[in-house]
């Protein structure tokens, strides 16, 4: 009786202690907090890159995370956000679940594309270091500012000379990750450029003497304007806005009310959520049970029965149902001569749509409009047939490929600086030029359409872009021959033989699956007091035997 009444107040005073919030961050916190509702507004539809935190607060890999992440927020201040959604809130798991979140802590960057509301989601695969989260975050800021030289100057400047217009002149090839904030927070409305302290007449003409500076062009006939104060970015906004005469693109955009109005107030109880986690995993709904009691201040340790769990996660199916929000379609990319070769330019290869990509100076650069508006269409024709799986594939082709740069010169294609769409067909040995000149979805449907029915133009594809990949793979059979090692393989055949009824049995078994998830949860603890490279917990398996077809699914 008084170890119980001790245990009575010791639960009493650790529930009186949880924040109000019961979120991993708090209010002040340089980490923004983004829940269902808000997803939206903040992250979707934002003109910034974004890296967002699916998290639970008793997830202790979370917590552990916890430094490096507000670190990181700190850093990318004004840059890109850094955000975080509770998935141990209610209302907030059909988010997690439509962003396929299986484990705690899961990160993913987010980014815009050309599609509004619509961005580029990729996972976050790197160290929960500080630096390495800025790093990743800052490659991902998209690129609107133009690199002019001493030639492209006067072009530059008459292009839209009445529109306000922003250079830095620095010493780096690089564009920084301010500069591209900038051009992004003035999107539409001031054009930005970066001049390097090399180009000599540009630097003579604005009468620059130190670097870097920034000069703002109201537009017409008006006189620049330098910036005399700290490269830091509030200061620079409002300067450029000031100078340019132009407001920043809000961010995020205004909430629209009829959404709203359908949001529904998320209920108060706590549920758990069970869904397969990959090894190292804090898993969904661990310990949710236990913050739903101290959310309500209910202190009985009876409604922790393992039936209560079960029925709890049951309930909670649900969200991972969801349907996954697609994203643009893409093309897969060829990089690799290897690639090309042995997808479309082997003798036995069939039709491929080939986008051979332009040469960017910089990686960080976006691809020219013309470009985009290819791949998109491409992308689009290719995801209308696929869903009935009567469409050849469809590839774009890295500028860096070696043998795509063959290809462009032996069939004599457009420079390497412009896209180019091709049909190949090395087993038949035809090729088929895109004839342009624009790429909207209709004038490549119905160039794929051609190809489809047999129709239009071909011409011979030369010999030497045909290369037979299953040759080399002759000579390592040579090779095993004079080994005298083949005279013990042939001793060891008989036993390679029984095993094979083993994988028959490997049927019965299964039912004894559940019990291997037991140590994993022994795993996790042990992980959750070590140190190690991107730790994770797997959830442990509480169902009876007979739940582990669930389990399986």
């Amino acid at each position: 009786m008084v170890s119980s009444s001790v245990l009575a107040v010791s639960a009493a005073s650790l529930l009186f202690s949880l924040p109000v919030s019961a979120g991993l961050y708090a209010k002040n916190s340089a980490v923004l907090q983004v829940t269902a509702k808000t997803y939206d507004n903040l992250i979707s539809k934002s003109n910034h890159t974004s890296i967002v935190e699916f998290y639970a607060p008793w997830c202790a890999h979370c917590q552990n995370l916890k430094p490096a992440y507000e670190k990181a927020a700190k850093n990318l201040a004004g840059l890109a956000k850094v955000a975080a959604v509770d998935c141990d809130d209610a209302a907030n798991q059909p988010l997690c679940g439509r962003m396929g979140v299986k484990g705690f802590p899961t990160l993913k960057i987010v980014r815009p594309s050309s599609k509004s509301g619509r961005p580029v989601v990729e996972d976050y695969q790197g160290a929960r270091a500080a630096k390495a989260i800025v790093d990743a975050v800052v490659e991902k800021i998209p690129n609107h500012v133009k690199k002019v030289d001493d030639k492209g100057l006067d072009s530059w400047l008459s292009t839209g000379n009445e529109t306000a217009k922003a250079i830095l002149f620095t010493e780096k090839g690089t564009t920084s990750a301010l500069l591209r904030a900038l051009a992004i927070e003035y999107l539409g409305s001031v054009s930005f450029a970066q001049i390097r302290n090399k180009e000599k007449n540009a630097v003579e003409t604005f009468g620059i003497t130190k670097f870097p500076t920034l000069v703002v062009l109201p537009g017409g006939d008006k006189e620049g304007i330098v910036y005399e104060g700290e490269m830091k970015k509030d200061a620079m906004v409002a300067f450029v806005g000031e100078a340019a005469g132009a407001s920043p693109n809000p961010d995020p955009a205004p909430t629209q009310p009829k959404k709203a109005a359908k949001a529904k107030d998320a209920p108060k109880s706590k549920k758990e959520p069970k869904k397969d986690s990959k090894d190292g995993e804090c898993p969904m709904g661990h310990n949710t049970k236990s913050r739903k009691d101290s959310a309500t201040m209910k202190m009985e340790s009876s409604s922790l029965k393992l039936e209560d769990i079960n029925e709890s996660a049951e309930k909670v199916d649900s969200p991972p149902k969801a349907k996954v929000e697609d994203g643009p379609p893409t093309l897969q990319m060829l990089d690799k001569a290897e690639a090309l070769q042995k997808e479309c330019l082997a003798p036995k290869s069939h039709i491929c749509i080939l986008a051979l990509l332009p040469t960017k100076e910089n990686k960080d650069d976006l691809l020219p409009n013309e470009a985009t508006q290819a791949l998109t269409s491409l992308a689009e024709v290719q995801q209308k047939h696929a869903r009935r799986k009567a469409i050849f594939p469809f590839y774009s082709v890295s500028a860096e490929n070696e043998l795509g740069q063959k290809v462009r010169e032996t069939l004599k294609l457009k420079s390497a600086n412009e896209i180019d769409i091709i049909a190949v067909n090395s087993k038949r040995s035809w090729y088929r030029r895109f004839p342009g000149p624009s790429f909207t979805r209709n004038d490549v449907e119905a160039w794929v359409d051609a190809i489809r029915m047999n129709d239009g133009p071909r011409e011979t594809l030369p010999d030497s872009l045909i290369v037979d990949i299953e040759t080399p793979a002759a000579e390592p059979v040579k090779a095993a021959e004079p080994s005298e090692a083949a005279e013990p393989v042939k001793a060891a055949e008989p036993p390679e033989a029984e095993p094979v009824a083993e994988p028959v049995k490997a049927a019965e078994p299964s039912e004894a699956e559940p019990p291997e998830p037991e140590p994993v949860a022994e795993s996790c603890k042990a992980a959750e007091s070590s140190e190690e490279e991107e730790p994770q917990c797997r959830p442990p398996v509480t169902p009876p035997k007979e739940e582990a077809p669930h389990d399986e699914l």
